[in-house]
Order: C-alpha cells, then sequence, then structure tokens
C-alpha cells in the first residue's frame, strides 16, 4: 500500500490557516472583481473570457486547489457545464458546496489526483503552484498533466527566477517562479496557446497566466 502524501505546506493549508484564509478573502465575484482591478486593472471574468472564450463549453474541466469554487463559478457562468474541483481543506469544501451548490468540489490532494489518464480535457490552477515546496512540485505537475488529456491553465505569481518569499513571516509556504518554463520544460510536447505577465500595479511583482496544449 503506497502511503499518502503528507508535507508541511499540506499539514498548514489542510488546517486552521488554511480555513482563516478562506474567511479573509474574498467570498463571492464582486469582491474578488474589486481586488483583480485593484492589483491588475482587470477582472478575472475579463481573464478568462481572453483564455477561454473560444473554447468549447462541453470541455470536461478540473480545478486543482479549488478552495471555495469562485473559479469555476466563474467558469459555470461563461457556460461551461462539466465542472470539478478537488481541494484540500475540508473547511473550504464545505463552504463551495453552500456557496456554490451548482458546482462540485471534493477535498482530496493535488498529490493524489483520483481519476484516470486523460479523464478531463483541461486542468487547472490558480494561485496554488506558489504554495508547494519546489521539491514537489514535479510530482504535482505530473498529475496534473496525466489527468488531461489535451489543455492545462495556470494562473499563479511568479518570478524570473525561484525565490523563496515569507508567508505572514512564516517561512517554506510561498515561493514564486517561471512556472511557464517549468511546465515547458518537463513537458516537451506542450506548445503555448496564449500566455500573458500580469503586473501588479504600482509593484515589480507579476503574476502568469498561460494556456498550453499537448501536441
Amino acid at each position: 500500500m503506497v502511503k499518502a502524501k503528507n508535507t508541511k505546506q499540506m499539514n498548514f493549508w489542510g488546517g486552521e490557516p488554511g480555513r482563516a484564509y478562506v474567511d479573509r478573502n474574498p467570498l463571492n465575484l464582486q469582491e474578488s472583481d474589486i481586488l483583480y482591478l485593484r492589483d491588475y486593472g482587470i477582472t478575472r471574468r475579463e481573464l478568462n473570457e481572453r483564455f477561454l472564450g473560444d473554447l468549447n463549453h462541453g470541455l470536461k474541466i478540473l480545478e486543482v486547489g479549488a478552495n471555495i469554487g469562485l473559479q469555476l463559478e466563474l467558469l459555470r457562468l461563461m457556460g461551461f457545464k462539466n465542472l470539478l474541483g478537488i481541494e484540500l481543506n475540508n473547511y473550504a469544501v464545505e463552504k463551495a458546496k453552500k456557496l456554490h451548490p451548482q458546482i462540485d468540489v471534493i477535498r482530496g490532494s493535488a498529490f493524489d489526483l483520483p481519476f484516470c489518464d486523460g479523464y478531463f480535457d483541461l486542468a487547472y490552477t490558480s494561485g496554488v503552484l506558489i504554495h508547494i515546496d519546489p521539491k514537489d512540485l514535479p510530482e504535482v505537475l505530473d498529475g496534473i498533466y496525466r489527468v488531461t488529456n489535451r489543455y492545462i491553465w495556470c494562473y499563479e505569481f511568479a518570478a524570473r527566477e525561484p525565490v523563496e518569499i515569507a508567508y505572514r513571516d512564516k517561512q517554506e509556504l510561498f515561493w514564486k517562479q517561471d512556472f511557464l518554463k517549468l511546465y515547458t520544460s518537463r513537458f516537451p510536447d506542450l506548445k503555448i496557446v496564449k500566455s500573458e505577465e500580469l503586473p501588479v500595479l504600482n509593484s515589480k511583482n507579476f503574476s502568469q497566466m498561460f494556456l498550453l496544449e499537448k501536441n
């Protein structure tokens, strides 16, 4: 029997700090729009349309690290119908069920995606890879790559070179790097459909959003 993965980051985000994160962040789409406008000058709705607006709405989509399901709800409002999220923190899963009853979010880990190879047409993360120890990232990327038969979509805080950032004065919880380069180097068959760097306003920081397709 294979022992389930257990990391410092999983214990942190799956526990009370993860619950606190849920409670202090946007709980609805209006609050999320305000946050994105403040940081990027564009709403997440507009970004989603820019990257996924031309895709077939019948695609089977998985979000890895869905939190309370806000991004899945945005996709539902765009017309996507086959949506599923997997989330480590049980409190976030319960919140998702209450706030977005039309979307399925189940409890689980990015290290152990309980799906057949190629089961989804698109798999994505949004602000999740930054909280995985760089030494463990290849395992997570392999899982995401495995469960999708076509697209990988990604939105993450990024940096030109790998760097650790203190998270609320705590270490080993937040890393930035070039996630696009990480994906394309690890999986040479992936082609870039679209990618953008999104500067954080009044800051030297930036995020990446990119859509990749299996060749």
